[in-house]
C-alpha cells in the first residue's frame, strides 16, 4: 500500500463550536470548507497532515482518539492558549523520553497532546 496524504477525522457533537476551537483557539489554517448549513465540513492544515470535522455525531465521541501537534516552544503555546481561556490538562512537562509534552482537550474530550521536540533529541534530524 502506498500512501499519499492522510487526515484525522473527528464527528463533533456540536460543529461550530469545534470550528472556533481549532480555527481560533488553536488558530490552525483552513485548508478547505465544503458542503452547506449542517452538513459543512472543514479540513484544516495540520502541519504535514489534516484535520477534517465533517458530519455530527448523534452524542460526543469517546476520547479515544488523539491528536500529537508539535510546536517549535511548548511553553509559548502554553501561555497563548491560557491567554485564550483553554483550560490546561496538564501544563508543560519535560517526560522521561526527553519530549516537551503539555494536554488539552477540544470541546468534545479528544485529548491533545502538545509536543516541544528540543535541539538535542534524538527525532531531530542530524546530518
Amino acid at each position: 500500500m502506498h500512501v499519499l496524504s492522510s487526515r484525522i477525522l473527528l464527528r463533533p457533537g456540536d460543529p461550530e463550536r469545534s470550528r472556533r476551537f481549532y480555527g481560533e483557539t488553536l488558530g490552525l489554517a483552513v485548508y478547505r470548507e465544503f458542503g452547506t448549513g449542517t452538513e459543512r465540513g472543514t479540513v484544516y492544515f495540520l502541519g504535514g497532515g489534516f484535520l477534517e470535522l465533517s458530519g455530527r455525531a448523534a452524542a460526543p465521541p469517546p476520547p479515544e482518539p488523539r491528536l500529537w501537534l508539535q510546536v517549535a516552544d511548548v511553553r509559548a503555546a502554553h501561555r497563548e492558549l491560557v491567554a485564550r481561556g483553554t483550560e490546561i490538562l496538564r501544563e508543560p512537562v519535560v517526560e522521561p523520553w526527553g519530549l516537551v509534552e503539555m494536554w488539552i482537550a477540544d470541546p468534545d474530550g479528544v485529548r491533545i497532546v502538545v509536543v516541544e521536540v528540543p535541539e538535542d533529541h534524538p527525532l531531530r534530524y542530524r546530518p
